[in-house]
């Protein structure tokens, strides 16, 4: 029995070793504490064993090479910036460039002729991060011929830089053009790209690539080096401050990291300065400057929240970290969704997508086939784009089944009524199902609005009725809100978690109120903005103040995509329904007039704050809003726009957090970068609360309330968490964490 956990070694009669690398515990192959120790031995070995005459490293998972780093490991490590951290991240370069040069130094390579034992890698799977690391590292790289094989450097969309050779390694494979497009976005590529691009040097039939991987190792034996450690060296397409193409390049490429982060991405300006400053130097002073960068990218809690949020909170939520124990997995094969509209098509469509069957209903067959129309249109565009052949796209199409006839939803599994937002056409096909369906078939809502509990009245099994709220576009939008009322059971919340672990959305759980958690926090950031214009500032500066916070779309274009329409019918229900409890926004003549008196009701309309052609592209801001409200003549300045604009997020969301809408900080973390896009370099607005301290955050809610309106109040839990120097993040946990 092997003496390790992470690796084994295997030494055939023509002196290859063979590494296999199978890390336990985890899904895929990840560099862990377990692993970091052990490789160590098999540098070790390859270097001073004379009967070891080169090596292949291949994986012992079908599904993967490596996934990279074990980012929770990372993420205990965030926060430090010290000589030890630096040391740390240089452990694993130092073994990668030991196995590289055969731990000769430059000197030796370059004038006395020395070589290294030859190296290769064989992948059968997916490489990212510190595994396609590892993978450059090696001196021959062969990869099984299969599209659906990434190959990437993804840490930046997690606040990193690749901190294993990744930023010099792979501008000296590729170029600094291609070598910036993989490290700046975290773009992947298919097999046949790299090899194009001289990424890898092989690619072969699946299978078959450590029979290809020993072949080069067998032919190589007599010793080889990495072309950066040959004299003489140039990055291809050239590097240096002193090359015109390399110079002409940074200059456009930092202009447009520039304009695609708003500087709010430490890691980006971090990979350009690694691609300038180690294209300059020879590699192994290049290596220490990526890690220097490296180190304080770990340090800065962009790359802390980031981590947390968008991979370990991410993860846990993804994989049910709030399902109920004790409920047997719910084996979910079909699914009745009542209603083909925009809402009702997108749930089939991605219902489907899963694999599993659809049944459609609607008043008429003529409505029902309008989800069979959806999905058709998405279908036809992936197969004229090569991305899905045509008998592919058939089975999908087959696995929806339009009809009018409540008697064909007698065998589902799971019920998602996505039919009109009004309580009595709800009520109406709740009883209709309930009286064909199975007495364990778990009824779901997808209310935007209406509080599930009041749903649930017209339930004959309310304990099996629940809320799961989609985003429109169904198909595009990846937070899911499952919403139980006082009620629910356990069967009905287990029910929502193993479907949504099939659709493969980011689920959280809310509570039942009016609005749930986004509709609760966007709506007052919308009307802020509708405010400002009322005011007289200028809609292009809040637009831009937007996009300079880092939202993907400014507030009055999401309005308008969303549809001022909607916005007043809620208004003017929420008014009717609440009565003398109704609190004005200030906002309601505005939506109004805009709607009813000037007919600007959105997009969908043909006006709102923009201006569309025939075919709803967005030509410009509406210029006549001057007429009905004259600009300002000094308009207030570009911070002061950015924080009426945040605050109107960051507020709503700690009203939520402390009224227990969300049961957690992650959740509403969660729930606010993949609900409506809030800044992801903030980890998510309690995230960016904590970054900022609750003493500031109070004290500029407090100031802004003063200035423009009551609605700016913190709440008292954030004053009373302010004045004992707590955190919110930390305070949770120590109460007990749902999630981690």
């Amino acid at each position: 029995m092997s003496e390790y956990k992470t690796i084994s070694m295997d030494l055939d009669s023509d002196g290859i070793l063979t590494l296999t690398i199978d890390v336990p515990n985890q899904g895929m192959n990840v560099w862990d504490e377990h692993l970091m120790s052990e490789f160590p031995d098999f540098v070790e070995r390859l270097l001073t064993d004379d009967e070891v005459k080169g090596a292949v490293i291949c994986s012992g998972r079908e599904n993967a090479f490596m996934a990279g780093a074990d980012l929770r490991m990372l993420e205990q490590n965030s926060g430090k910036l010290n000589k030890d951290s630096f040391e740390q991240g240089m452990t694993l370069n130092r073994l990668f460039r030991r196995m590289e040069t055969g731990g000769h130094t430059v000197r030796q390579m370059q004038r006395e002729g020395k070589k290294a034992k030859p190296v290769a890698v064989a992948v059968e799977g997916l490489a990212l991060g510190g595994g396609l690391e590892l993978v450059l590292a090696c001196h021959h790289r062969v990869v099984a011929d299969n599209p659906k094989i990434k190959l990437g450097l993804p840490e930046v969309l997690v606040g990193l830089l690749p901190g294993g050779g990744g930023t010099q390694r792979t501008p000296r494979l590729v170029g600094l053009q291609n070598a910036a497009m993989m490290c700046t976005q975290g773009k992947n590529l298919d097999p046949k790209k790299a090899l194009a691009q001289g990424l890898i040097n092989e690619v072969v039939e699946p299978g078959k690539t450590v029979e290809a991987a020993k072949a080069w190792v067998k032919e190589n034996a007599k010793g080889v080096l990495q072309p950066w450690d040959v004299k003489g060296f140039k990055v291809p397409g050239g590097a240096g401050s002193m090359n015109p193409k390399a110079v002409q390049f940074f200059v456009a490429a930092n202009a447009m990291a520039l304009k695609e982060s708003k500087n709010n991405y430490p890691a980006i300006k971090a990979i350009m300065s690694c691609l300038y400053e180690g294209t300059m130097v020879p590699m192994d002073t290049a290596i220490a400057i990526e890690v220097k960068y490296f180190c304080k990218l770990l340090a800065d809690p962009v790359a802390k929240n980031m981590i947390r949020t968008l991979f370990v909170n991410k993860q846990a939520a993804e994989k049910g970290a709030q399902r109920p124990e004790g409920i047997e997995k719910i084996d979910i094969k079909k699914v009745g969704v009542l209603g083909a509209g925009l809402m009702g098509s997108g749930i089939a469509h991605v219902t489907a997508k899963a694999g599993m069957e659809v049944i459609s209903l609607d008043r008429s067959m003529e409505e029902a086939e309008k989800s069979v129309a959806y999905t058709k249109k998405i279908l036809d565009k992936s197969v004229s784009r090569g991305r899905m052949t045509q008998e592919k796209a058939d089975a999908f199409l087959a696995r929806i089944t339009p009809t009018d006839n409540y008697d064909d939803l007698k065998d589902v599994d799971l019920i998602i009524e996505a039919v009109f937002e009004r309580p009595d056409v709800k009520a109406d096909v709740i009883k209709k199902t309930e009286a064909v369906i199975g007495k364990d078939v778990v009824f779901a809502s997808n209310t935007s609005t209406l509080p599930i509990g009041g749903l649930a009245e017209n339930s004959s099994r309310p304990d099996q009725f629940i809320g799961m709220h989609f985003f429109s576009p169904v198909e595009k939008m990846p937070l899911l809100e499952i919403i139980p009322h006082e009620g629910t059971g356990d069967l009905a919340l287990a029910a929502a978690f193993d479907y949504n672990k099939k659709i493969r959305k980011t689920p959280i759980v809310v509570k039942d109120v009016r609005g749930f958690f986004t509709n609760r926090v966007f709506p007052p950031y919308a009307n802020e903005a509708s405010l400002m214009v009322t005011e007289g500032i200028s809609m292009a500066l809040i637009e831009n103040c937007a996009a300079k916070l880092g939202l993907p779309i400014g507030p009055l274009a999401v309005t308008d995509e969303t549809t001022l329409k909607l916005g007043y019918d809620i208004m003017t229900s929420t008014k009717e329904e609440m009565g003398d409890e109704y609190e004005p926004t200030g906002s309601e003549e505005f939506y109004e007039n805009m709607v009813t008196k000037w007919d600007r009701a959105g997009r969908r309309f043909g006006a709102g704050f923009y201006d569309y052609d025939e075919d709803g592209k967005r030509l410009g801001l509406w210029k006549g809003m001057s007429e009905h409200y004259p600009l300002k003549e000094e308009q207030p300045s570009a911070d002061e726009v950015m924080e009426r604009l945040l605050y109107a997020q960051l507020i709503p969301t700690a009203e939520c957090y402390a009224e227990g809408v969300v049961p957690d900080p992650q959740s509403a973390d969660l729930g606010a970068i993949f609900g409506w896009g809030f800044p992801p370099y903030t980890g998510g607005p309690l995230s960016y609360i904590d970054t900022i301290g609750l003493e500031a955050f109070v004290t500029t809610a407090d100031n802004l309330a003063q200035r423009h309106g009551a609605r700016f109040t913190p709440p008292q839990m954030f004053r009373d968490k302010a004045k004992a120097g707590e955190t919110i993040y930390e305070t949770k946990s120590k109460a007990g964490k749902k999630a981690a």
